[in-house]
Protein backbone atom coordinates (compact mmCIF):
# COMPACT_ATOMS: atom_id res chain seq x y z
CA UNK A 1 0.00 0.00 0.00
CA UNK A 2 3.09 2.45 1.35
CA UNK A 3 4.17 1.90 -2.45
CA UNK A 4 1.41 2.21 -4.38
CA UNK A 5 0.91 5.68 -2.54
CA UNK A 6 4.56 6.82 -3.50
CA UNK A 7 3.99 5.69 -7.00
CA UNK A 8 0.70 7.33 -7.12
CA UNK A 9 2.38 10.82 -5.55
CA UNK A 10 5.12 10.71 -8.26
CA UNK A 11 2.73 9.77 -11.18
CA UNK A 12 0.42 13.15 -9.84
CA UNK A 13 3.53 14.90 -9.86
CA UNK A 14 4.57 13.74 -13.05
CA UNK A 15 1.52 14.57 -14.63
CA UNK A 16 0.89 18.16 -14.04
CA UNK A 17 4.20 18.55 -15.87
CA UNK A 18 2.97 16.59 -18.80
CA UNK A 19 -0.37 18.98 -18.17
CA UNK A 20 1.73 22.13 -17.92
CA UNK A 21 3.88 21.09 -21.66
CA UNK A 22 -0.11 20.55 -23.01
CA UNK A 23 -0.91 23.53 -21.68
CA UNK A 24 1.98 25.26 -23.61
CA UNK A 25 0.97 23.61 -26.59
CA UNK A 26 -2.58 25.33 -26.22
CA UNK A 27 -1.50 28.46 -25.50
CA UNK A 28 0.56 28.92 -28.80
CA UNK A 29 -2.46 26.77 -30.75
CA UNK A 30 -5.42 28.92 -29.70
CA UNK A 31 -3.41 32.18 -30.25
CA UNK A 32 -1.55 31.77 -33.52
CA UNK A 33 -3.15 28.12 -35.10
CA UNK A 34 0.76 27.33 -35.26
CA UNK A 35 2.61 23.87 -33.58
CA UNK A 36 5.84 24.62 -31.42
CA UNK A 37 7.78 21.90 -31.52
CA UNK A 38 10.88 23.56 -29.94
CA UNK A 39 8.82 24.26 -26.76
CA UNK A 40 11.33 21.57 -25.45
CA UNK A 41 14.73 23.41 -26.02
CA UNK A 42 12.98 26.27 -24.14
CA UNK A 43 12.39 24.12 -21.43
CA UNK A 44 16.19 23.10 -21.46
CA UNK A 45 17.28 26.74 -21.74
CA UNK A 46 14.90 27.80 -18.87
CA UNK A 47 16.79 24.87 -16.70
CA UNK A 48 20.34 26.24 -17.43
CA UNK A 49 19.66 29.59 -17.71
CA UNK A 50 18.65 29.51 -13.61
CA UNK A 51 21.43 26.53 -13.10
CA UNK A 52 24.51 27.79 -15.41
CA UNK A 53 23.77 32.01 -15.08
CA UNK A 54 21.73 32.66 -12.23
CA UNK A 55 23.04 30.34 -9.37
CA UNK A 56 26.50 29.56 -10.43
CA UNK A 57 27.34 32.85 -12.48
CA UNK A 58 25.30 35.28 -10.61
CA UNK A 59 25.28 33.59 -6.95
CA UNK A 60 21.52 34.32 -6.70
CA UNK A 61 19.55 32.87 -4.19
CA UNK A 62 16.82 29.84 -5.05
CA UNK A 63 13.93 32.83 -5.64
CA UNK A 64 15.58 35.70 -7.17
CA UNK A 65 17.51 33.22 -9.70
CA UNK A 66 14.31 31.84 -10.56
CA UNK A 67 12.78 35.28 -10.87
CA UNK A 68 15.51 35.86 -13.15
CA UNK A 69 15.11 33.25 -15.25
CA UNK A 70 11.57 33.61 -15.58
CA UNK A 71 12.15 37.16 -16.95
CA UNK A 72 14.68 36.57 -19.68
CA UNK A 73 13.04 33.54 -21.37
CA UNK A 74 9.60 35.47 -21.06
CA UNK A 75 11.64 38.15 -22.83
CA UNK A 76 12.91 36.11 -25.11
CA UNK A 77 9.07 34.93 -26.25
CA UNK A 78 8.41 37.94 -27.23
CA UNK A 79 10.98 38.31 -29.36
CA UNK A 80 10.58 35.01 -30.74
CA UNK A 81 6.62 35.74 -31.53
CA UNK A 82 7.47 38.68 -33.19
CA UNK A 83 10.33 37.39 -35.15
CA UNK A 84 8.81 33.86 -36.04
CA UNK A 85 5.33 32.73 -34.83
CA UNK A 86 3.62 35.84 -35.82
CA UNK A 87 5.12 36.38 -39.56
CA UNK A 88 4.58 32.41 -39.69
CA UNK A 89 1.23 32.38 -38.68
CA UNK A 90 -0.46 32.37 -42.08
CA UNK A 91 2.27 30.67 -44.23
CA UNK A 92 1.84 27.00 -45.08
CA UNK A 93 1.67 25.17 -42.07
CA UNK A 94 4.27 22.39 -42.89
CA UNK A 95 6.97 25.66 -43.42
CA UNK A 96 5.55 26.99 -39.60
CA UNK A 97 6.15 23.79 -37.89
CA UNK A 98 9.92 23.24 -39.31
CA UNK A 99 10.53 26.95 -38.02
CA UNK A 100 9.85 25.52 -34.64
CA UNK A 101 11.86 22.30 -35.20
CA UNK A 102 14.82 24.97 -36.47
CA UNK A 103 13.96 27.30 -33.57
CA UNK A 104 14.57 24.39 -31.21
CA UNK A 105 17.71 23.65 -33.05
CA UNK A 106 19.16 27.11 -32.68
CA UNK A 107 18.56 26.92 -29.02
CA UNK A 108 19.82 23.66 -28.07
CA UNK A 109 23.32 24.75 -30.25
CA UNK A 110 23.45 28.19 -28.35
CA UNK A 111 23.16 26.61 -24.95
CA UNK A 112 25.68 23.91 -26.16
CA UNK A 113 28.55 26.79 -26.79
CA UNK A 114 27.53 28.94 -24.09
CA UNK A 115 27.04 26.47 -21.09
CA UNK A 116 29.54 23.12 -22.39
CA UNK A 117 28.49 19.82 -23.23
CA UNK A 118 28.93 18.71 -19.64
CA UNK A 119 25.28 18.44 -17.46
CA UNK A 120 24.46 20.66 -14.74
CA UNK A 121 22.87 20.18 -11.09
CA UNK A 122 21.92 22.32 -8.30
CA UNK A 123 22.97 21.58 -5.11
CA UNK A 124 20.31 21.08 -2.30
CA UNK A 125 17.14 22.62 -4.26
CA UNK A 126 14.12 21.25 -3.73
CA UNK A 127 15.95 18.08 -2.41
CA UNK A 128 14.70 16.16 0.72
CA UNK A 129 11.95 13.87 1.67
CA UNK A 130 9.03 14.37 3.37
CA UNK A 131 8.00 11.48 5.83
CA UNK A 132 4.58 10.68 7.18
CA UNK A 133 4.65 7.41 8.91
CA UNK A 134 6.03 4.54 6.82
CA UNK A 135 5.53 6.74 3.23
CA UNK A 136 8.63 8.67 2.15
CA UNK A 137 7.98 10.96 -0.81
CA UNK A 138 10.50 13.24 -2.52
CA UNK A 139 10.22 17.03 -1.40
CA UNK A 140 10.54 17.90 -5.58
CA UNK A 141 7.39 15.78 -6.31
CA UNK A 142 5.44 17.80 -3.71
CA UNK A 143 6.57 21.29 -4.54
CA UNK A 144 5.96 20.00 -8.76
CA UNK A 145 2.56 19.69 -7.45
CA UNK A 146 1.90 23.11 -5.60
CA UNK A 147 4.21 24.76 -8.43
CA UNK A 148 1.66 23.15 -11.02
CA UNK A 149 -1.21 24.18 -8.93
CA UNK A 150 -0.29 27.40 -8.50
CA UNK A 151 0.50 28.28 -12.31
CA UNK A 152 -3.01 26.80 -13.50
CA UNK A 153 -4.92 28.76 -10.78
CA UNK A 154 -3.18 32.35 -11.78
CA UNK A 155 -3.87 31.48 -15.63
CA UNK A 156 -7.33 30.35 -15.44
CA UNK A 157 -7.62 33.93 -12.74
CA UNK A 158 -5.59 35.33 -15.35
CA UNK A 159 -7.70 34.46 -18.67
CA UNK A 160 -11.26 34.98 -16.29
CA UNK A 161 -10.38 38.55 -14.93
CA UNK A 162 -8.31 40.36 -16.37
CA UNK A 163 -8.81 42.70 -19.61
CA UNK A 164 -5.64 41.40 -21.30
CA UNK A 165 -6.62 37.24 -20.17
CA UNK A 166 -10.18 38.14 -21.64
CA UNK A 167 -8.98 39.77 -25.03
CA UNK A 168 -6.18 36.23 -25.59
CA UNK A 169 -9.90 34.47 -25.13
CA UNK A 170 -11.43 36.62 -27.82
CA UNK A 171 -8.70 36.07 -30.01
CA UNK A 172 -8.23 32.25 -29.53
CA UNK A 173 -12.04 31.98 -30.37
CA UNK A 174 -12.01 34.36 -33.22
CA UNK A 175 -9.38 36.36 -34.77
CA UNK A 176 -11.24 38.75 -36.98
CA UNK A 177 -14.10 39.40 -34.88
CA UNK A 178 -11.39 40.37 -31.85
CA UNK A 179 -9.47 42.69 -34.58
CA UNK A 180 -12.91 44.29 -35.18
CA UNK A 181 -13.66 45.10 -31.82
CA UNK A 182 -10.22 46.88 -31.18
CA UNK A 183 -8.14 44.01 -29.70
CA UNK A 184 -4.37 44.03 -30.80
CA UNK A 185 -3.97 40.96 -32.19
CA UNK A 186 -0.04 40.86 -32.63
CA UNK A 187 0.58 42.19 -29.32
CA UNK A 188 -1.71 39.83 -27.64
CA UNK A 189 0.27 37.04 -29.44
CA UNK A 190 3.49 38.51 -28.54
CA UNK A 191 2.17 38.39 -24.82
CA UNK A 192 0.42 34.88 -24.91
CA UNK A 193 4.12 33.61 -26.58
CA UNK A 194 5.81 35.18 -23.25
CA UNK A 195 3.33 33.65 -20.72
CA UNK A 196 4.32 30.12 -22.82
CA UNK A 197 8.03 30.88 -22.63
CA UNK A 198 7.41 31.41 -18.86
CA UNK A 199 5.58 28.17 -17.88
CA UNK A 200 8.44 26.32 -20.08
CA UNK A 201 11.28 27.89 -17.91
CA UNK A 202 9.39 27.35 -14.45
CA UNK A 203 8.78 23.81 -15.70
CA UNK A 204 12.24 22.95 -16.77
CA UNK A 205 13.59 24.90 -13.14
CA UNK A 206 10.66 22.74 -11.44
CA UNK A 207 12.74 19.50 -13.08
CA UNK A 208 15.64 20.21 -12.25
CA UNK A 209 15.83 17.57 -8.91
CA UNK A 210 14.52 14.88 -11.37
CA UNK A 211 16.60 15.37 -14.09
CA UNK A 212 19.71 16.57 -14.24
CA UNK A 213 19.93 20.16 -16.46
CA UNK A 214 20.98 18.83 -20.04
CA UNK A 215 20.49 18.94 -23.42
CA UNK A 216 17.71 15.94 -23.55
CA UNK A 217 16.71 16.53 -20.04
CA UNK A 218 12.77 17.48 -21.86
CA UNK A 219 12.85 15.16 -24.75
CA UNK A 220 10.65 12.75 -23.39
CA UNK A 221 8.65 15.40 -21.06
CA UNK A 222 7.80 16.81 -24.39
CA UNK A 223 6.43 14.16 -25.99
CA UNK A 224 4.33 12.96 -23.39
CA UNK A 225 2.97 16.51 -23.03
CA UNK A 226 2.06 16.65 -26.77
CA UNK A 227 0.30 13.16 -26.29
CA UNK A 228 -1.52 14.52 -23.07
CA UNK A 229 -2.92 17.74 -24.58
CA UNK A 230 -4.08 15.35 -27.48
CA UNK A 231 -5.94 12.90 -25.07
CA UNK A 232 -7.57 15.33 -23.17
CA UNK A 233 -8.50 17.27 -26.11
CA UNK A 234 -6.02 19.09 -27.96
CA UNK A 235 -6.68 23.31 -27.78
CA UNK A 236 -8.41 22.64 -24.42
CA UNK A 237 -7.19 23.99 -21.50
CA UNK A 238 -8.96 21.33 -19.09
CA UNK A 239 -8.35 18.66 -21.54
CA UNK A 240 -4.50 19.30 -21.59
CA UNK A 241 -4.88 18.72 -17.28
CA UNK A 242 -6.64 15.71 -17.62
CA UNK A 243 -4.59 14.01 -20.18
CA UNK A 244 -1.38 15.20 -17.89
CA UNK A 245 -3.23 13.59 -14.82
CA UNK A 246 -3.97 10.22 -16.70
CA UNK A 247 -0.92 9.64 -18.07
CA UNK A 248 1.49 10.14 -15.51
CA UNK A 249 -0.92 7.72 -12.87
CA UNK A 250 -1.57 5.10 -15.89
CA UNK A 251 2.37 4.80 -16.49
CA UNK A 252 2.98 4.96 -12.66
CA UNK A 253 0.69 1.68 -12.15
CA UNK A 254 2.36 0.24 -15.26
CA UNK A 255 5.10 0.52 -13.94
CA UNK A 256 4.23 -1.98 -10.75
CA UNK A 257 2.88 -4.40 -13.59
CA UNK A 258 5.46 -4.24 -16.58
CA UNK A 259 9.36 -3.91 -16.63
CA UNK A 260 10.15 -0.10 -15.84
CA UNK A 261 11.78 0.03 -19.40
CA UNK A 262 8.17 -0.10 -20.90
CA UNK A 263 7.22 2.66 -18.48
CA UNK A 264 7.64 5.28 -21.41
CA UNK A 265 5.57 2.98 -23.92
CA UNK A 266 2.66 3.64 -21.88
CA UNK A 267 1.83 7.23 -23.03
CA UNK A 268 2.17 6.39 -26.70
CA UNK A 269 0.06 3.17 -26.11
CA UNK A 270 -2.74 5.34 -24.73
CA UNK A 271 -2.40 7.89 -27.47
CA UNK A 272 -3.08 5.34 -30.10
CA UNK A 273 -6.18 3.87 -28.06
CA UNK A 274 -7.84 7.19 -27.48
CA UNK A 275 -7.07 8.27 -31.09
CA UNK A 276 -8.49 4.73 -32.38
CA UNK A 277 -11.71 4.83 -29.93
CA UNK A 278 -12.76 9.16 -29.79
CA UNK A 279 -10.05 11.20 -32.33
CA UNK A 280 -11.13 14.15 -30.42
CA UNK A 281 -10.07 13.38 -26.84
CA UNK A 282 -11.65 12.44 -23.38
CA UNK A 283 -13.21 16.41 -23.30
CA UNK A 284 -13.52 16.81 -27.00
CA UNK A 285 -17.28 16.91 -28.49
CA UNK A 286 -17.44 15.49 -32.17
CA UNK A 287 -17.69 17.98 -34.93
Amino acid sequence: MTIAMQLLVSGIAMGFVYALVGIEYTLIWNSMGLLNFGHEKVIMLGAYIYAGSMILDMGLGFIPGIMGAVILVAALGVVVAVSIFIPLRNMNRLCAIMATVMLGNIINEAVRLYYGPEAMTVKGFMSGTFRLGSLVVAKAYIYIIMIALVIVFLLNLFMKCTKVGKAMRCVASNKTAAALMGINVRSNMAITTAISFAICCVLGIAIIPVSSVNASMATMISLKGFAAGVIGSFGSLPGAILGGLILGVAENIAGMVFPSTFKDVVAFVFLIAVLMVKPTGILGKRR
